[in-house]
């Protein structure tokens, strides 16, 4: 009993991943993180599940096209979550117990202030901005009421992601499982309760989530109060700290410039595919649902490689380094692979879960099949810039996002949707969105291992370790 009751300390303690096989920490590290965010992916699959049945096509096409306005308010959190992984876990990897216990607490506050600022700002601009994007009109006011919704509660869902982020940069990606879990759980039941049962559409599932969203955020705050044996979280500790919150800010900002960049150009491709009609846009809500579960694999590594080499980086251990990003990029390999695979043999049953539409499963199949291979270059892309973001090089990731987002995909969908215009599809063929999509995520893959392998970034970075030290 006594051995039991030890082994359950230990899968839920804090994961020192400077000691053991790489291989084997990754992982370890990886799995209930793959699960976290699975279920992290449950929360926008259910809501677009149960208002595609139970309400119809055009509520299903309403939450589906509210994603890039809702991404882009949320990339302030992003940039504050990023740097937080990247901080933390190299004040663990260093056993700095006062800085640690310093920079959570700085990382509440600061979340307290974004939420605060994304809350107002979004529930202003939230019909404005759907407006400006030529939404249908029969999608509108559903959007409109699902954005402002959940940006009213996106405090709770900006400390869920920021907490369990920090609780990952630890080492533990157990404890942000299970409370998504139930939390998820409880998502599903009050989706189901508030549209069938009190006639609620998009604004019964945006209501579910925020609840389900700040439940899991506050057993994380729990969780990190009690984890008393690497750090303190109280009054004391719970302050500004300017000289942490500037680092944090510093190394993640990038991170939150890109998941800018990534929803402006998804905002202007959108006015794009909302032109197409809304057939299109039902359709693509519901392959970027799938879309959603196919990435998982690629954040999932990216997020274990960036905790991992952080560690590493605070401890000094350039060779775990070395092996690290070797076994990133083989699992985002493996994983990727596997699922694109699983993508082309269920296509058609996929896309049907969302609707019964069978001109919607045709074209959306179809789409999921050009993106296959994308998903195993994305992977690549992922493990590389998470080991560089783990080792302080934030600014790579993001000006590589900005090639092949705003440089590369933007003027390919408009060119191809330009020279695909046709009878059928007056303002351009919907697979326009994809090959350009697709192209996009290659060439990504290509530059950031060019930069990854011949970058000024690993000068500076083997001078941190030693004047001999070599990346490999």
């Amino acid at each position: 009993m006594r051995g039991l009751t030890k082994g359950f300390k230990r899968f839920f303690a804090p994961r020192d991943m400077t000691v053991g096989k790489p291989m084997t920490e990754l992982i370890m590290f990886s799995i209930p993180l793959l699960l976290g965010n699975f279920a992290q992916q449950l929360y926008n699959t259910v809501d677009a599940i149960v208002v595609g049945n139970y309400v119809g096509d055009n509520a299903l096409g309403a939450v589906g096209l509210t994603n890039s306005v809702l991404n882009l308010m949320l990339a302030l959190f992003m940039g504050v979550a990023t740097g937080a992984g990247i901080v933390v876990s190299q004040y663990f990897g260093a056993k700095d117990r006062l800085a640690l216990s310093r920079a959570v607490g700085t990382i509440i506050i600061c979340t307290f202030w974004a939420g605060l600022i994304t809350t107002v700002v979004g529930v202003l601009v939230s019909r404005p901005l759907l407006v400006l994007l030529d939404t249908p009109p029969e999608m509108l006011e559903m959007s409109v009421m699902y954005l402002q919704i959940l940006f009213a509660g996106i405090i709770g869902c900006a400390y869920y992601n920021i907490l369990s982020g920090i609780l990952r940069g630890l080492g533990d990606s157990v404890s942000p499982l299970i409370y998504l879990l139930l939390a998820t759980g409880l998502n599903i039941v009050l989706d189901i309760v508030f549209v069938t049962s009190f006639g609620m559409t998009t604004d019964g599932v945006a209501l579910a989530t925020i609840i389900a969203q700040s439940i899991s955020a506050v057993f994380c705050y729990l969780r990190l109060t009690h984890m008393t044996e690497v750090l303190d979280v109280n009054r004391k500790t719970l302050k500004l700290d300017k000289a942490i919150a500037s680092r944090t800010l510093r190394l993640g900002m990038p991170a939150g410039l890109t998941q800018a960049i990534f929803s402006l150009q998804a905002i202007i491709v959108q006015s794009l595919m909302n032109s197409m009609g809304p057939l299109v846009v039902t359709t693509m809500t519901a392959v970027m649902r799938v879309d959603g579960f196919a990435m998982m694999p690629n954040f999932t590594f990216g997020i274990a490689a960036t905790t991992f080499s952080g560690q590493n980086l605070g401890a000094k251990r350039l060779d775990r380094v070395r092996q690290g990003a070797k076994d990133s990029v083989l699992l985002a390999l493996i994983c990727s692979s596997a699922l694109t695979l699983s993508i082309l043999i269920f296509g058609r049953q996929l896309v049907g879960v969302f609707t019964g539409t069978e001109e919607i499963v045709t074209l959306g199949a179809r789409m999921m099949r050009i993106l296959a291979v994308g998903y195993i270059a994305f992977g690549v892309t992922q493990a590389l810039s998470g080991v560089m973001r783990g080792m302080n090089e934030t600014v790579i990731p993001m000006w590589v996002s900005v090639i092949s987002t705003i440089i590369i995909r933007l003027p390919l969908a408009y060119l191809f949707a330009s020279l695909s215009r046709s009878a059928q599809w007056p303002a351009g063929n919907p697979d326009s969105l994809y090959w350009s999509l697709l192209i996009s995520w290659v060439s990504a893959c290509l530059i950031t291992a060019a930069f990854y392998r011949w970058g000024k970034w690993r000068k500076r970075a083997e001078a941190y370790f030693a004047p001999d030290a070599k990346l490999g």
